[in-house]
Formats: C-alpha cells, sequence, structure tokens
C-alpha cells in the first residue's frame, strides 16, 4: 500500500468518527441514545439493516468459501427475502406495538423473567461472538494488506468503533451505516469489475469459464435424504439453506440488533418499506462477493500466478496486488466499514439490552443519566470481549474457513431463541411452565450434541452419541425447545398472561 491509499483510509475513519462527534450532542435520554428518538427515515433503516447484516464476514470469508469450495452458502441467501416479506407484514409492526426497546420485553410479557433473562443473555453471547468474528475477518484482511499484526488490528478497530459508538448512540451508528454501505457496495463492484476484466488474461471474461469448468459454481450437493443429514464434513443444498432459514428468522426475528432498526422508524409504514428495502439491497451484494470467490479462482488457475496458503486471505492477496494505487485503500475503507457497521450496531444493541434487560429492570428508579453511564461502559466492556474472542479465532493453514466456522458455532450459541419467539407469537396455549421446560430440554441436548457430536467429539457415549452433522445441533435446538415447550404446556398447564391474545403476532396484524 501506498501513502495514497492509506490516505484514503484516513479520510474514511476521519468521515466516521466525525459522524460520531456530531451527533454525540443531545444524547441526554436513554430514548435518545438507544432509539434516535424513534426519528429516522424509511431509507435510512434501509441502509442500516443491510450494513448490519453484511459485515467484513462477507467480503473476506465468503469469497475465500467460494474460492476453496463452491458457491454452497447461495441457497441460504436466497431465502433471505422470503424470511423478510414474512418480518415485514407481521413482526414489525408487532413489535413497534408491544415493546419498548428490548425485543425481550416481549419474552418477558408472554412468558416472565426467566425467559426474559434466558433470551437476552443468548442475545449477548451470540452478538459478542458475532463482533469477534468480524473483528478477525477484518484484521485478516489488513493484516495480507500491511503487513501489520492481527492481534494488534484486532484490538485498534476494537477501540476505534467502540469510541464513535459510546459518543454517538444509535444515531452515529445508523448514519455511519449510510456511509459504510455505500463503501461496501462500490468497493465490490470494483473488484468484481477488475477480474472480469483483467488484463493478465487473454480475454474478458475469461475467469467465468475458468471457474465454471472447476465447479465454482455449483450449490453443493443436491442429495435429498436422511443419510446426508449424518454426513459430519458435506453439507447438501437444503442443509445450508436449512441452516440459514433459521439463521435468518432468528437474526431478523429474535435479535435485538435488528429489532431496534424497525423501532427507530418514524411510523410503522416506514420500518416495513426499510425493511423491505434492506431485503433488495442485501442478496445483491452477498451474491456478488461469492462470485467474486469464483472469479478468483479462474484468475489464479488462468495466470498462473502465486496463490495464498490461507483461503481466507485470498481476497486481501489479489486487492494488494493487483489493484491500483487509490483503489487498494478505498476496498480497504469498505472492509473496514462493513466490519465496523456491523460492529457498531451490535455494541450498541448489546449495552441497550444490558441496560434495559438487567439494569433498569431490577433498578427500576435508575434515572437516565446513570443509563447512559452504564450503556457507555457496556460498548467498552462488550467491544474488548469481542476483541479477545477475535484473536483466538486467528486462522492457521489448516483451519476451516472462518464464515463457515462461524455459521455452525452461531446457530448452536442461539440455543433455542427462535423456538422461544415462535412459541409465544404462534401459539395461545404455551404456558410459562412450557417454555421453562422447553428452554432445559434445548439446553440439555445443545450440551449431548456438542460434547458427542463427530466432528471434534469430547466425550463418547458409544450409541448414545449425536452423530448427525454439528450444524443439525443449532437447527434441531429451536424444534426442541418449541415442541417440549408446546407439549408441557398442554399436557402440565401453568400460567399464562391476560393478554396473551395481544401477544400474538398473527392477532397484531389482525387488528391492524
Amino acid at each position: 500500500m501506498t501513502w495514497i491509499d492509506y490516505c484514503i483510509v484516513a479520510i474514511y475513519l476521519a468521515i466516521v468518527l466525525s459522524i460520531g462527534i456530531a451527533v454525540s450532542r443531545g444524547q441526554e435520554t436513554p430514548l435518545k441514545y438507544f432509539l434516535a428518538n424513534k426519528q429516522m427515515p424509511q431509507w435510512v433503516i434501509g441502509f442500516t439493516l443491510m450494513a448490519t447484516l453484511i459485515s467484513s464476514n462477507t467480503l473476506v470469508a465468503h469469497p475465500a468459501i467460494v474460492y476453496q469450495k463452491s458457491m454452497i452458502l447461495v441457497p441460504g441467501f436466497l431465502v433471505m427475502p422470503i424470511v423478510l416479506v414474512v418480518v415485514a407484514i407481521y413482526i414489525v409492526p408487532f413489535y413497534r406495538r408491544v415493546v419498548g426497546m428490548s425485543a425481550y420485553e416481549f419474552v418477558g410479557r408472554r412468558f416472565g423473567l426467566a425467559g426474559r433473562m434466558y433470551t437476552s443473555f443468548g442475545f449477548l453471547l451470540s452478538r459478542t461472538f458475532g463482533i469477534g468474528v468480524a473483528l478477525i475477518t477484518t484484521s485478516i484482511a489488513v493484516n495480507v494488506m500491511t503487513g501489520w499484526d492481527i492481534a494488534y488490528v484486532i484490538v485498534g478497530i476494537g477501540r476505534f468503533t467502540a469510541l464513535y459508538t459510546l459518543f454517538g448512540g444509535i444515531t452515529a451508528v445508523v448514519y455511519t451505516d449510510v456511509v459504510q454501505g455505500i463503501f461496501l457496495m462500490v468497493g465490490g463492484l470494483a473488484i468484481l469489475l477488475r477480474l472480469l476484466f483483467a488484463p493478465e488474461l487473454d480475454n474478458a471474461f475469461d475467469v467465468v469459464g475458468a471457474a465454471w469448468d472447476a465447479g465454482k459454481f455449483s450449490l453443493g450437493s443436491a442429495e435429498f435424504s436422511v443419510a446426508s443429514l449424518y454426513d459430519p464434513d458435506d453439507r447438501t443444498i437444503w442443509m445450508f439453506a436449512l441452516a440459514m432459514t433459521i439463521q435468518w428468522s432468528r437474526r431478523y426475528i429474535c435479535d435485538q440488533a435488528m429489532v431496534q432498526r424497525y423501532l427507530i422508524a418514524r411510523t410503522d409504514r416506514e420500518a416495513v418499506r426499510g425493511t423491505l428495502l434492506a431485503a433488495l439491497m442485501s442478496v445483491p451484494v452477498l451474491i456478488t462477493f461469492n462470485l467474486i470467490g469464483a472469479f478468483l479462482f479462474g484468475f489464479y488457475a488462468l495466470s498462473g500466478e502465486a496463490t495464498p496458503e490461507i483461503g481466507d486471505h485470498v481476497l486481501p492477496h489479489f486487492i494488494v496486488n493487483y489493484l491500483p494505487t487509490g483503489l487498494v485503500g478505498l476496498i480497504l475503507a469498505a472492509i473496514l466499514a462493513a466490519s465496523m457497521s456491523s460492529i457498531s450496531s451490535d455494541l450498541n444493541s448489546i449495552a441497550t439490552v444490558t441496560t434495559r434487560d438487567y439494569f433498569a429492570r431490577f433498578l427500576p428508579n435508575l434515572r437516565d443519566r446513570a443509563q447512559l453511564v452504564i450503556g457507555r461502559i457496556v460498548v467498552l466492556f462488550a467491544g474488548m470481549s469481542a476483541a479477545y474472542i477475535g484473536i483466538l479465532m486467528i486462522p492457521t493453514e489448516s483451519s476451516t474457513p472462518v464464515a463457515e466456522k462461524a455459521l455452525v458455532i452461531t446457530v448452536i450459541v442461539s440455543a433455542g431463541t427462535l423456538g422461544i419467539f415462535s412459541l409465544g407469537f404462534l401459539t395461545r396455549r404455551a404456558t410459562r411452565r412450557g417454555c421453562y421446560a422447553g428452554i432445559i430440554a434445548c439446553i440439555l441436548f445443545t450440551a449431548w450434541g456438542v460434547l458427542t457430536e463427530p466432528a471434534s467429539r469430547v466425550m463418547d457415549l458409544g450409541a448414545f452419541n449425536f452423530t448427525m452433522n454439528p450444524i443439525m445441533i443449532g437447527i434441531l435446538g429451536h424444534v426442541v425447545t418449541f415442541g417440549v415447550g408446546y407439549l408441557v404446556s398442554v399436557v402440565a398447564g401453568g400460567y399464562r398472561p391476560d393478554d396473551v391474545d395481544q401477544l400474538r403476532f398473527c392477532r397484531a396484524r389482525e387488528s391492524a
């Protein structure tokens, strides 16, 4: 990288920090700090939902998966618009009617304090891990492009992002998301065009044919059988599509980072339209970076150029060696933008949940100023914890691609959260007793699956081992939670709130 590239990155960082400082004035109440006084227009909602979802994991790790394997993640991307349409029609208006600041207030009203604590704590774990993933994938790119030590980069990015999030709250997060979303889309398009018209090759679009011949456009095995669920190494189209459907549903229905975006809109209509706009923007960006992974394989196969030993390094290696001065800096800024948008969003939502679901819940007379101080302290603590996770995930030559590893861990860490929300959303008969039984069953099932699964077995129980693909642990966890919860509710009964009919999203739609 040249001084011009570093200047471009410095300008980007200055813009982001300036936005954070500019909007920091007036952050005097929790409503302003956590929900921007519910005054955000729909186009901002669309950008911030898209930027929150698409992190540096998309830019760095997704191309690496396609480069090493094929487009096995694409079937999962194609189900996202379906999930978002359902969310926009039913979930967004429901949350704007039922909760104040936290999605887990709903669980508290429906199933009591223990349910609220369980789901909110699961969110804190999963999003802290998610920030760690974003930090490591970003730092891999920065390390390859600059030579800086990965651990120092992780800490540096975490501190900078926490700084502007701490000052500006959700307002700083969403407006920087707009800037970061633009950098992200421009950067992806620039890389794609550079690969398609690579001057090192004989003809334009040669990379497409080479990638096709190598099977990089394959969506994976289409086998639809019970046996395919028990293969610990390969994941079929259907398995990935199912896993990603669960993941999208969990994120857009149960994840505070997303729910908070629905709440900051000026009106229900703008919240709905912003959510649909996010679907229109997100899918093309996700597919673009998977195409980049396929074209990178074609480029290196045809050019004969040396390739990096670690798959997650392939895109940063191409950027720093084959893009012109200035564009390298722009792409690095795009990678930082993708990372910071998701990190800042998660940090703010973690602070919101910790402040509202824990401190304000148990200290109801806590003053606004104290809540703001707590929220800002949580931002710093969460940033440091995530940096430590990122350092632990630094890849080696033989390690699984970060994005694939992250998907497996994320669906496991979610620990039945979608099952709990579905139990409350979809059924009238579900009771507090049933919910708690479902939670206990999910914890036991997840522990058994993680300890005895075939890929990295810790405990051998012989015929009683979990023998399915590890990704099924997270998928089945939600099913176990819902199934056990509903069955126990029907058989053993238990407490249901008097306003249970108002706590089902189908009723919210009927009365809209």
